[in-house]
C-alpha cells in the first residue's frame, strides 16, 4: 500500500500492468533512450550476418577449407549488396528512425510504418501502412512495442505478403512474431533469413521451431549491452528517482 513509484530499467514495460498501477496511484518509468544507438547497431550486425556470413566463413577458414582449396575464394551463401535495397522499419520511435539512419549510410531505401507517425519529417522516408511495407521491402526490423494489437502482426498470413528473398529482423520483442510461422516460412524457402535478438519464450526451451530453422540466427537478447548503454541506463534509472522525490517526475508511461 505504500508503494508509490515503479522504475522499470528498460525501455519496454510490458511486464507491468500500468493501467493496474495508475488506478492505484503509482507512477511507472522507463528508460526511453539508452539503447537507440546500441540496438540499431544490432539491427545492422545480423544484416550484415545475413547477407555477407562472415562468421560463418571465417569459421570454414578456421578449419582449414581455404588453405585445403583449389581455388583463391569460395562462398556458400549469395553475397548481398544493400545498397539500393529497401529496408522497412516497423515502428518510426527513436531506435527505429536511428536504425533507419544506419541503413541509409549504407545506400538503402527507407520504408517506414507507425500507427501514430502519419508524417516522418524526412524526404527520404516514406510511410506506408503495414502490408504494403512487407510487399516492398527486402529487410524488415521490427521496433515496435509489444501491445495487444501488435501481438503476432508478423503471422501465417502477413509473411505470405513478403518476398521470398527477404529478411526479418526483430530487436524490439518476441511475441510481434509468430515464432512456427516465421520458422515454417524460412524451412520451406518461402523467406531467405532471419536475424532475431529477442523470442517470445526467453530463454527459449531447447525445441524452440526458430533455433533450428533454416538460416535463422539467434542472439540471446543483447542489443542493449554495450557498455556505454548500460551506463546511460544506470545513469537515467537514478535521474528518474531523484525527479520524483524532487516531484518533478520523468518518464512516466502512465500519467
Amino acid at each position: 500500500p505504500k508503494l508509490r513509484f515503479i522504475c522499470v530499467l528498460a525501455t519496454g514495460y510490458n511486464v507491468i500492468d500500468v493501467d493496474a498501477a495508475r488506478e492505484k496511484g503509482i507512477a511507472v518509468a522507463n528508460i526511453p533512450t539508452y539503447g537507440t544507438q546500441s540496438v540499431a547497431q544490432m539491427v545492422m550486425a545480423h544484416v550484415l550476418n545475413l547477407t555477407q556470413h562472415v562468421g560463418y566463413h571465417a569459421d570454414t577458414v578456421r578449419a582449414g577449407r581455404w588453405s585445403r582449396s583449389d581455388d583463391w575464394c569460395y562462398w556458400d551463401f549469395p553475397m548481398i549488396e544493400l545498397h539500393g535495397l529497401t529496408m522497412g522499419v516497423v515502428g518510426y520511435g527513436r531506435i527505429g528512425r536511428n536504425s533507419a539512419s544506419v541503413a541509409r549510410a549504407f545506400g538503402m531505401k527507407i520504408l517506414a510504418y507507425d500507427e501514430f507517425v502519419k508524417d516522418s519529417g524526412e524526404p527520404d522516408v516514406e510511410m506506408v501502412d503495414f502490408e504494403t511495407l512487407l510487399q516492398r521491402s527486402d529487410v524488415v526490423t521490427f521496433h515496435t512495442p509489444l501491445t495487444p494489437q501488435t501481438e503476432g502482426m508478423l503471422n501465417a498470413e502477413t509473411l505470405k505478403l513478403m518476398k521470398k528473398t527477404a529478411f526479418v529482423i526483430n530487436t524490439s520483442r518476441g511475441p510481434v512474431i509468430d515464432s512456427a510461422a516465421l520458422a515454417d516460412a524460412l524451412n520451406n524457402d518461402r523467406l531467405a533469413g532471419a536475424g532475431l535478438d529477442v523470442l517470445d519464450v526467453e530463454p527459449p526451451p531447447a525445441d524452440h521451431p526458430l533455433l533450428t530453422a533454416k538460416n535463422c540466427y539467434v542472439t540471446p537478447h543483447i542489443s542493449w549491452a554495450t557498455r556505454s548503454a548500460r551506463a546511460r541506463l544506470m545513469q537515467t534509472a537514478v535521474d528518474n528517482v531523484a525527479s520524483y522525490i524532487q516531484g518533478k517526475p520523468q518518464n512516466v508511461v502512465n500519467k
